[in-house]
């Protein structure tokens, strides 16, 4: 994922990194754009792990040399389906950008040190997935 001038960060229930390049103010839960992948590009395997109940997510997002880690929960009503988007909430809506719920932790915690770094276009950014 790539950084972007209109990147806030200051969503209290959400995170959300998309495949789209373009970024308007008023989307303050993104943190990145031109990701990787969607939910929809994940791995069947993978998918099945998210859509259960029991199973324990960890993010790991990493900017220079800063790292914010969130831990959220799978469920078996996550649908996994949206081709830009992967969103992760506090909350227990889901919806097909849904990637996990019930999360520690929503974008307004994030450091400003990194969100000053996400600003820039040019800043590259990671975003990783792990599933137990």
């Amino acid at each position: 994922m790539f950084g972007h001038e209109n990147i806030r960060s200051n969503h209290q229930k959400t995170i959300e990194i998309t495949k789209e390049s373009h970024l308007t103010p008023s989307g303050d839960c993104i943190i990145g754009v031109n990701a990787s992948a969607s939910c929809a590009d994940l791995p069947d395997s993978f998918k099945k792990k998210l859509q259960n109940s029991n199973s324990k997510v960890v993010f790991s997002i990493k900017v220079g040399s800063h790292e914010f880690v969130v831990e959220g929960k799978g469920h078996e009503d996550l649908i996994l389906t949206h081709h830009e988007d992967i969103v992760i909430r506090k909350s227990n809506f889901v919806c097909p950008r849904t990637l996990a719920i019930k999360c520690n932790k929503a974008s307004d915690l994030m450091p400003r040190e990194m969100i000053a770094l996400l600003q820039n276009p040019n800043t590259r950014g990671t975003f990783t997935i792990s599933v137990d």
